[in-house]
Formats: structure tokens, sequence, C-alpha cells
């Protein structure tokens, strides 16, 4: 079997983070927009900016974080790389480059899924029809995810399209919970009521995570087992831990079948950060520092795709 070209593996594991990177800002955008209607609305939408650490690129073009500017930013404008225009028509054109390796399905998919988005108007973004679109782009990312599992080949290339799903979704997990704990932190006398219990009942759907929890906990709902769920639980998908569990494991077995040299350094990162996910608990985390735990993530994870494209990408 010819080997795979270091441009094909970086086409397919771009396009896996670029799908999961748009179904999570779907996610984000719904859940913000469902509680942002208060007197802080306008800086819960610079909160989302701020989040992924894009204030310079969004002032270029905006002078005020209004929530039309930072939906238009997030949804439409295809000069932001990570807008969900952007996303899906990046996506579109690395399975282009890939016509030789995809199924006609994910091709046919794609396609059909770029131009929608490519379609969407102002008027998509309006009160009452955000969410509908977000949960269509839920959808769709949901459709691709199952046709290339029916229908990819399990090569190497298969071994770097999980590589690019799994590191995405464990940063963007940790940026939906710092969405809610730190920047949709109600006041003090709030914490613990519906309000703040509705907020988190809402990020557990936003991560198709509701029942699970339930099942995890049956007897009752706290802030702290919800943090916990998501970041340290195994046995659920979306969660932190599990993510870098499958991205470590995906990435031993690619090298171990393949006779890969790289990726010794990025499985060093990895089984630290395992290690941390393994040994924390969710009581010292918090009373440390939240944002804090969740940015020192954000960073190991970010090391770790910066040696994965040195090593196999460039």
């Amino acid at each position: 079997m010819t080997p795979l070209l270091s441009r094909y593996a970086a086409c397919i594991y771009w396009m896996g983070r670029y799908i999961e990177r748009a179904e999570n800002l779907a996610r984000i955008l719904d859940i913000n927009e469902t509680y942002s209607h208060d007197s802080r609305g306008g800086q819960n939408w610079k909160s989302i900016v701020e989040l992924y650490n894009e204030m310079e690129r969004f002032e270029t073009y905006y002078d005020t974080y209004e929530d039309e500017n930072v939906l238009r930013f997030y949804v439409l404008d295809s000069r932001n790389p990570s807008s969900l225009v952007s996303s899906i028509h990046t996506a579109r054109e690395n399975a282009r480059t890939l016509r030789p390796l995809i199924s006609t399905e994910m091709w046919v998919h794609l396609n059909i899924f770029s131009n929608w988005t490519r379609g969407l108007r102002e008027e998509d973004l309006s009160e009452g029809r955000l969410s509908r679109m977000c949960a269509h782009v839920r959808e769709e990312c949901q459709a691709h995810t199952g046709i290339t599992e029916g229908t990819f080949y399990r090569d190497e290339s298969w071994y770097f399209y999980q590589l690019g799903r799994m590191i995405e979704r464990a940063d963007q997990t940790t940026r939906l919970l710092d969405i809610k704990y730190h920047l949709l932190l109600p006041s003090v006398q709030d914490v613990g009521s519906p309000l703040d219990v509705s907020q988190w009942n809402a990020l557990l759907r936003s991560v198709a995570g509701y029942h699970a929890f339930r099942r995890v906990y049956p007897s009752g709902f706290a802030v702290p087992n919800v943090v916990a769920f998501l970041l340290f639980n195994e046995s659920f998908p979306r969660s932190v831990r599990a993510s870098i569990g499958q991205f470590e494991s995906q990435l031993t077995e690619l090298r171990h079948r393949y006779h890969l040299k790289g990726g010794a350094e990025a499985l060093e990162e990895l089984d630290e950060l395992r290690a941390v996910l393994s040994e924390s608990k969710v009581e010292t985390v918090l009373y440390h520092g939240l944002h804090e735990f969740l940015d020192w993530i954000q960073q190991r994870i970010i090391s770790v795709g910066n040696r994965l494209s040195a090593d196999f990408f460039i």
C-alpha cells in the first residue's frame, strides 16, 4: 500500500477539526443566545470573542461588540477563518483535495452542507431563527460524522481524521465549560438558584450530555458534578478526559501499525495531560480556579497540535 502523503494527512486531520469546530461553535452560540438577554447581554457576546482570543481580528472589522456584530463575525464573515461559513468551506476544500481517498457520500454531503452555509443571510441570525440555524449545523455535522464512520476506509488517513476530531473536541469542551462558569457566572446570591441550575442544564443539553449525566448522578443536581462529568468522566464521549484518551489511543495505534517515528513528543505531553485529568479532584480544581485549569488544558492541547503538525504535516 502506498504511504500516505503528508499533505493528505494534513488535509484529513484539518477536515476533521473544522467539522468538529463548526459543530461546537454552533453549540456555543446557541447556549450564549439563550442566556444573553439581560443587562450584561453585550458583554456576554464579547465574551465569546475573548474565549477564542480573537479580539484583535474582530476589532479590525467591527467597532462594537454588539450581538449582531459578534454573530456576523462567527457565522457569516468569511474573513474570520473560524466562522461557521469559513469552517465548513475549508472542510469542503480539504475534502476536494482528498477526493482520491474519501467516499462519494462524504464528498456529496460536504458539498451540499457548504452550499447551504454559504446561503445563510443576516435574517438567519435574528432572535428565534438563530437557535434553529445552530441546530441544523449540529445535525449536518453529525450527519457527516455518521457518513464518514460508515464509508471511510480504515487506513492511515482514518487515524488522522480521528486525531483531528478528538483534539478539537477536547479543546471545545473546555471552552463550553468556560463560557458558563467564568463568563455567564451569576452573582453570588444567584449561585444554586433556578436560573443558575437552568443554565447548567442547558450546558449539559448543548453537549448532548443531559441524560448521560442523569444516569451517573440520578439523585440530584450539583455544579461540581457537572464540572467533573464534563472534565473527568471516561465514558461520556464529549468529556475532556475521554477525548484526550481517544486521541492518545489513536496516535499510539497509528505509530505502531504504520511504524511511524513522529508523534513521540506529542505522546509525552498527552501522558502528562492524561495523568493530571486522572488524578485531579473537582473540589481542588474549583477551589484553585476552574478558568485557570481550563486555560492550562487549552495550552497543552495547542502544544500537542503544534508537535503533531511539525512531525507529520511539514
